[in-house]
């Protein structure tokens, strides 16, 4: 971020931040390299890690690394998982709530996970 704003200031004008955009945005992705997403982590807040075990959190990252969840459905995931009553969340309800979010946005699943992932619903669902 620090890189962003210093490279603004060095060889951007006001009006040119306030009326071209669009150039803005051009010479910013030609001079400042974006993160790679396929290195990139997420770290848990407290709330989150007292929710979700190290094995919830390692099974959501081995669908996001798999390319099976997408960044934008992981939160999404946190987001509902949050949602449930309880202190935690066993594995099973939390492979449950990632079935709903990927039926709710039509993402394509094979069959197998799909298997997998409802298998989970004769576990006890979250409230």
């Amino acid at each position: 971020m620090y890189d962003v704003l210093m490279y603004l200031f060095e060889n951007c004008q006001q009006s040119e931040l306030t009326y071209d955009r669009e150039r803005v945005a051009r010479k910013l992705s030609a001079a400042v390299p974006l993160p790679d997403t396929r290195v990139s982590f997420r770290a848990y807040a407290p709330r989150e890690l007292a929710k979700l075990d190290a094995r919830c959190r390692g099974f959501l990252m081995t669908l996001e690394q798999s390319g099976i969840l997408s960044a934008q459905n992981r939160e999404l995931v946190l987001e509902r998982a949050l949602a449930a009553s309880g202190d935690a969340l066993t594995l099973e309800q939390l492979k449950l709530i990632i079935l709903i979010v990927l039926w709710n946005q039509q993402t394509p699943t094979s069959q197998l996970l799909a298997e997998d992932l409802f298998a989970a619903s004769a576990a006890r669902r979250p409230s």
